[in-house]
């Protein structure tokens, strides 16, 4: 089996999300930062994108690309498109953990960590937008810290 076959062979899922953002060279300061805390690492960086996967052995799960937008309109969770993403985190600390990273750097905390008892449980998370208005969400699936 080769490596390429091992990403193939755990069934259907989501192989990579590409996003455009207004500065490239900022946005990959504030995700080199933030990624660990959500259980991924570097897989690429050149002038014009870079990419994290995620840090685990096996390598489940989607990759995440950024690239520099081709036009100059502000972006907008609320239009049509890209509504947020959602990072899954092993514990209710990591949950924590995020929130207070993300209160250090300025972000606007949209919901701090909480149970939202209208998803299935156990639902713990924190949200938040990132420099470029992206909602991104930090989830525990489990009742442990």
């Amino acid at each position: 089996m080769t490596s390429t076959a091992s990403f193939c062979d755990h069934g259907p899922m989501l192989g990579h999300l590409g996003v455009n953002v207004s500065d490239l060279e900022a946005a990959k300061g504030y995700y080199d930062e933030l990624m660990p805390l959500l259980g991924y690492e570097p897989f690429l960086s050149a002038d014009d994108q870079f990419a994290y996967m995620p840090a685990t052995e096996t390598r489940r799960g989607a990759f995440l690309f950024f690239y520099p937008a081709v036009e100059d309109t502000p972006y907008s969770r609320h239009r049509a498109g890209l509504q947020h993403l959602a990072f899954i985190v092993p514990t209710r600390t990591a949950v924590a953990d995020v929130h207070r990273h993300v209160v250090e750097t300025g972000n606007e905390v949209l919901y701090p960590p909480q149970v939202f008892p209208q998803y299935p449980q156990p639902y713990f998370a924190t949200f938040w937008l990132d420099p470029f208005g992206f909602m991104l969400e930090a989830v525990c699936h489990a009742d442990r810290d």
